[in-house]
Order: structure tokens, then sequence, then C-alpha cells
């Protein structure tokens, strides 16, 4: 099992054991996951709508990561508590369960792990598919202390611009980046920021990773080197958790992401903007 991902031969073999929890992710812009989920899931799964349930809805910005009492709340009732692992996946190479392995990071929760490949790879592989939705034994969970080397606040990102030792990756789509797209009271980028595509890290059509070298040889070329403070963002904190935890996989010391992203960033006034 590595630090941050399971494979499928994994899950498949403890789909049964009570000291695991697998979590369904998806989402789209549409709609939530709920109704495919209900169409069909991994057995034992029980989902969880991120944007709703796994952001604060009492912070002015939208999607910030949940306080610890609301986490603990959360995670009770989807039946987890500390001694057991939890899998999370999704039908996007991880895109939404990132986001959920980076909240329980940031809370000193380790025992969590994204399914590699998702649930396209598990069904391609012919594995199983249910429509039964388990019964949740609601359980105790407790949030442990903070780490904040894994959460950046505007602030922070403030500091860093034009600071040659930080790294600031926008991860969003190319339009969004230059402000042609505009998803906020402002389009643009942070100044400084390099845009690097989070889903140009995926096989394409397949959800799985590209392999190492080739990530890190993706990275280092534009300029994001493991020696540096590495800033990730994009406009709901979500692509962002999911360029970060690829690059700590490639093993980077220190990556960062941005919580407000865009969504606050963008309708800041008083912060800078690029575009172009």
């Amino acid at each position: 099992m590595d630090r941050y991902f399971v494979e499928t031969d994994w899950l498949a073999q403890h789909l049964s054991d009570p000291q695991v929890r697998i979590i369904d992710l998806r989402y789209y812009w549409d709609h939530p996951g709920l109704e495919d989920y209900t169409a069909g899931h991994i057995p034992g799964a029980h989902y969880l709508q991120w944007d709703v349930e796994l952001s604060d809805p009492n912070s002015p910005v939208k999607f910030m990561v949940l306080p610890p009492e609301k986490l603990a709340h959360l995670m009770g009732r989807l039946g987890v508590d500390n001694t057991m692992t939890i899998v999370a996946y999704d039908d996007e190479g991880g895109h939404y369960s990132s986001r959920l392995l980076w909240t329980l990071l940031y809370y000193g929760f380790d025992k969590v792990r994204i399914l590699h490949g998702g649930l396209q790879k598990w069904q391609a592989e012919g594995r199983p598919i249910v429509t039964e939705v388990p019964q949740i034994e609601p359980k105790t969970f407790v949030p442990g202390e903070i780490h904040p080397e894994w959460r950046a606040t505007a602030d922070d990102v403030l500091a860093r611009i034009n600071d040659p030792e930080t790294a600031l990756v926008d991860v969003r789509r190319p339009t969004e980046y230059t402000g042609e797209e505009v998803r906020a009271a402002r389009g643009g980028h942070i100044p400084g920021a390099t845009n690097l595509l989070w889903l140009d890290n995926l096989e394409k059509g397949k959800w799985t990773f590209k392999d190492a070298a080739t990530l890190r040889d993706r990275f280092e070329k534009a300029g994001v080197t493991p020696d540096k403070h590495v800033i990730t963002y994009c406009h709901g904190g979500v692509r962002a958790c999911h360029a970060a935890l690829v690059l700590k996989m490639l093993g980077y010391p220190d990556v960062t992401v941005y919580d407000g992203s865009w969504e606050e960033w963008g309708n800041d006034p008083t912060l800078p903007v690029e575009q172009g």
C-alpha cells in the first residue's frame, strides 16, 4: 500500500475487512453523484458529496476546509473511527477523492488512501458493482492536531509572490489561467504562477497516473523543482489537492494547497491579478 494510493487488487482483497471504509466521491458539474452511486458502486461504499459535506458551510469563501467538529461529525456518521483505513474513489482519477485525503491529512489522520484508477479501472477489470446501500453503524472520530504545512492562506500566498524559492502552480484550465474564462469577479491568475493543468498528470482516457519519470520531468521543466516551496491552487481547492498529492508522491518535501484558491483570490479586489 502506497502512502497515498491503493491499487484495485488491494481493495478487492479487503472488501470484507471491517477496518476498511470505502467512500464514493463522484461528482459532476451538472449534478451530484448520488444518483450514479445509487445506480451502482463498489461493494460496501458509502457516498459523500464533497461540495456540501466536505466544505465549511459558515465560511464566507465557498469550499473552504471543514472545521474539526464538523469533520468529526461527518466521519462518525460515515462509520469511521480513528482505527480504520479509508479508501476513497471517484471516476476522475482521484479528482474529488484527493480533497478528502488532503482534509484528513490536514487534521493529522493518515490512514486514508485513493483508489488508483478509480471506478473506471475497477470496472475495466470486471470487478463487482452493486446497488445495495450498506448499513452504517455510527462511530466516534477525533480529528488530530492541525498540520499547517498542508494548507496555505491568501496571506501566505501574497507573502510568497516573487519569491525565487517558491513555485506557485495554477492547475486550472489554460482559459481560466489567462482570464478568458471568468468564474469569479475577476479572471486571470496569481502573479508569477505557472499553469500546469492537473489533468495532464493522468494517462488520457485511463485515469491512472503517468509514470514518475514523466511527471517529474514535466514539473521540473516548468521550474517546479523539489528544492522549492510549492503552492498549488485552482478555483475551489479540489484540483489543487490532486496536483499536490502528485508532487508529494514524487517526493517533493514542501507542498501546500492554497485552500481559498481562485474562489477567494479572484473575488478579492485587494489582491493582485495577472492576465494573459
